[in-house]
């Protein structure tokens, strides 16, 4: 079981990597999440402010987001090693992780985005970018958790 904690702790550093890269204003999903939180209206002094206004929460936030990451790598590193310890084909384990992210993280994220208050021209588009954010992050956690199975 230590293993398994250490490789989701792992896990866990892997999602803020691809988080922090995915929605980085060097990418085009970035700018759809800065769209999404309005961000695209302001003025860059506006727009300073108003970072400079979150600097004090950003700790805390990443902390927060840290634990929720650490618990779905949990989630994936542990249904990946078990069961290959018990003969499942690595493909196969992958799978229960590709069917996780389709028939929970898909309609999550989904769910949150189509009762949010989130600009209807880009729904779409921050729907397909959060959700292939997400299997891309778990999809990774997968393969190093097929590496200690």
């Amino acid at each position: 079981m230590f293993t398994t904690v250490l490789i989701a702790l792992a896990g866990a550093v892997i999602a803020a990597v691809v988080g922090t890269f995915w929605y980085s204003n060097a990418t085009p999903m970035g700018k759809i999440h800065m769209r999404y939180l309005g961000m695209d209206s302001l003025t860059e002094e506006e727009r300073k402010k108003k970072m400079e206004e979150a600097k004090p929460m950003m700790p805390k936030m990443y902390a927060g987001q840290l634990a929720l990451s650490f618990l779905t790598s949990f989630a994936v590193v542990f249904i990946v090693t078990t069961s290959m310890r018990n003969n499942t084909p690595f493909v196969m384990a992958v799978g229960f992780i590709a069917m996780g992210w389709l028939c929970y993280m898909v309609p999550m994220i989904g769910s949150g985005i189509l009762w949010s208050n989130c600009d209807r021209k880009i729904a779409w588009q921050k729907f397909f970018s959060d959700i292939f954010e997400n299997l891309v992050t778990v999809l990774l956690i997968a393969f190093l958790a097929g590496f200690f199975a």
